[in-house]
């Protein structure tokens, strides 16, 4: 066989390979969906890396397998390190790795946290959009709680997935930072927005609503909120209340891996001693198997499947790899003879 490669790609090829392509990438990810419902994908629970001394901060494991066309094995290293907002760069950083399907030899290491917040912005998009669908309706006033990166992709793959806002509504902890994101969306030019100092009256404002915040628990606690029933993408999973989730539709991306480590189904699930209250997956979603109703919220809580980001990665991979832009790492497996 021929010596093993390894690649090291860039934070700014990955950007390159998916800024423009969001359409692309979300066909990617309703792919992974798809081979993920049909039982062709392997993913394991993620592993929490947490810290005596700093218990906000944390670093996840995701190992994943990919069959069908993707093919590929491989891991999400993230850590999320919410002090490093002050200090001026971003809460999350991850590396992922790609292994090769019949000899398992790594062959590349990407920068991840583009490749994370892509699939994941993708991921709430396609759930809003066949939500919206199925209940035949699409929302014109969308509101985002915490007004960091996850919101601004959010926000860039609803837009290329056909949403179109008449009002923008944005709250965030730190006045600063809303404002910020106000003038980046005004700047995008999506429509007049308001800037709210409570989640109460931006909630009730929209028929969209985005949580995107780095909420340990539930802090959004009143179902009245939601009377006029909007469609909620609980990205964060920790902002809502048992109550809240008690009361409306639920769709989750894996019933097993999202009800645990605290999120707000599994507090709901510990409150009923039952999973009832969850209607389907977003799978029975795509299949048709589950159709939201229009008289109650829908709430879509997506734990994050690794398999989305290796299906993202091995994209971005085979971009870079096309356009003559891989950077091997000579000599990087030494030891390749059984007897030296």
């Amino acid at each position: 066989m021929p010596q093993p490669s390894f690649a090291v790609i860039s934070g700014a090829q990955v950007h390159e390979a998916v800024h423009g392509r969001e359409e692309r990438v979300t066909a990617i990810v309703e792919a992974a969906y798809r081979l993920h419902g049909e039982g062709l994908t392997v993913n394991p629970d993620s592993y929490f890396l947490r810290f005596p001394d700093r218990p906000s901060d944390r670093i996840i494991a995701l190992p994943a397998s990919v069959g069908g066309e993707v093919n590929v094995h491989g891991m999400k290293w993230i850590s999320s390190f919410p002090g490093n907002v002050a200090d001026g760069i971003p809460r999350a950083s991850a590396v992922l790795i790609l292994n090769d399907a019949e000899t398992g030899y790594p062959f590349a290491c990407l920068e991840s946290s583009i490749i994370s917040a892509a699939r994941t912005a993708a991921s709430a998009a396609l759930a809003a959009a066949r939500l919206a669908d199925a209940r035949g309706d699409r929302p014109r006033r969308a509101g985002f709680l915490g007004a960091g990166l996850i919101a601004r992709y959010v926000r860039t793959y609803l837009a290329a997935n056909g949403f179109a806002f008449d009002e923008l509504h944005v709250h965030d902890l730190s006045r600063e930072h809303a404002e910020g994101f106000r003038d980046y969306l005004e700047r995008a030019g999506k429509g007049e927005v308001t800037i709210h100092d409570a989640p109460e009256p931006l909630i009730r404002a929209c028929d969209l609503v985005a949580f995107a915040t780095v909420a340990g628990e539930p802090h959004v606690t009143d179902p009245a909120w939601f009377a006029h029933n909007p469609l909620v993408l609980h990205v964060s999973l920790r902002d809502l209340s048992p109550e809240i989730i008690l009361s409306s539709c639920n769709v989750v991306d894996d019933v097993e891996h999202c009800l645990k480590a605290g999120t707000s189904p599994h507090l709901a699930e510990q409150r009923v001693g039952h999973r009832d209250f969850v209607d389907g997956t977003l799978y029975d979603v795509l299949t048709g198997r589950v159709t939201p109703p229009a008289d109650r919220p829908v709430v879509f809580s997506p734990f994050g499947l690794g398999v989305l980001d290796l299906a993202v990665a091995k994209y971005v991979y085979d971009r870079v790899a096309a356009t003559g832009g891989l950077q091997e790492v000579p000599g990087f497996f030494h030891e390749m003879r059984r007897y030296g």
